[in-house]
Parts: C-alpha cells; structure tokens; sequence
C-alpha cells in the first residue's frame, strides 16, 4: 500500500485549479470541492450565496516520492494573483479567497516559506495576501465540476481567458516554466 498525502488549496474558481496539478507524474487525483466554512456537505448554491463560510478549493492526493509538497506549493503560487486576498480574477469574495490549508506542521512551515521567498523576491510590488489555514473538512463538489476542463473544455478555456487568469499567469508567471 502507498503512502499518499493531502494537498488543499484554493485559488478562486476550482474549474481552473485542477488542470495545472492534473498534469503532474505523482499527482493521483484532484477533487474540487468546498473547505473551511459551517455547513455539512454544502452544495455550490449554498456556497454561491456567500453565507456557508466554505472557500472553493481542490484537494490533491499525491504521492510524496514522486512530487513533493514544495512542488505542489510552486505549481499553486504559478496559477493565482497571490496579491489579491479578496478572491481572484472576475471571482469575488470569501467563497474564491486564496487559501494554503495545510495538513500537518511540515505542510504549514513550508508554506510560510514559500510565501516569505514569494514576497521577499519582489516579484510583486504589493504584499502577498494568501491565507495559510489549517486544513478542514473537504466537501466534494458536484460530480459536474469534476474534471471540468475536460467534460467542458470549451466553456474552461474561455472561462480561463475571460476571467483574466490566462493573461495574469502568462504575464507574471511564463518565466519560471
């Protein structure tokens, strides 16, 4: 049996969170799903409305001899506006705020020390706003918003343009690929 490990995060939108982890050899599965709010097992109208406490995330199971959580950490900073706090691209709110949950204390000093290397190499000219939380409870999200970049790979990329995510990522991020 093998020993697989969590990875949360949330970066605005789910849709456009799965497919950059998806890619990677280690990378079992992603869920998208809905973490750190009140209600049992909500549903994404119930999140939608903005009074469940829940934030959209992913969670990925990984396989730590293959892609460390460091690696995940990296691929996570590369797909966000990690100065806006508030939610990210044309998602605004609690419900799309950007979030590290961590699973363990090595999962938390890692990504305090990803985000201190992040603001410290002045990449941005204005503060790092991205939670770093204890992971909770991880609700899957609706079958439909599994995988959707491929059972709707249409509507993704234009989401993924019109959002503003593609041209930010491209713009901040195409070097360090």
């Amino acid at each position: 049996m093998k020993n697989y490990e969590l990875a949360t995060f949330a970066g605005g939108c789910f849709w456009c969170m799965v497919k950059p982890f998806d890619q990677y050899d280690g990378v079992i599965k992603v869920i998208s799903g809905y973490t750190g709010g009140h209600l049992i097992n909500p549903t994404y109208q119930q999140v939608c409305k903005g009074d469940t406490g829940h934030t959209e995330a992913v969670q990925i199971t990984y396989d730590p001899n293959k892609i460390s959580y460091s690696q995940l950490l990296s691929i996570f900073w590369q797909q966000i506006d990690p100065t806006d706090g508030n939610g990210q691209f044309a998602d605004r709110g609690d419900s799309y705020r950007p979030v590290i949950f961590y699973h363990n204390a090595e999962q938390q000093n890692l990504a305090l020390e990803s985000k201190k290397a992040l603001q410290d190499s002045k990449q941005f000219n204005k503060p790092i706003k991205v939670a770093i939380e204890p992971a909770q409870p991880f609700y899957p999200a609706e079958d439909y918003h599994q995988n959707f970049y491929l059972k709707q790979p249409n509507h993704y990329q234009r989401y993924n343009q019109l959002s503003g995510r593609a041209d930010f990522i491209t713009k901040h991020w195409s070097h360090k690929k």
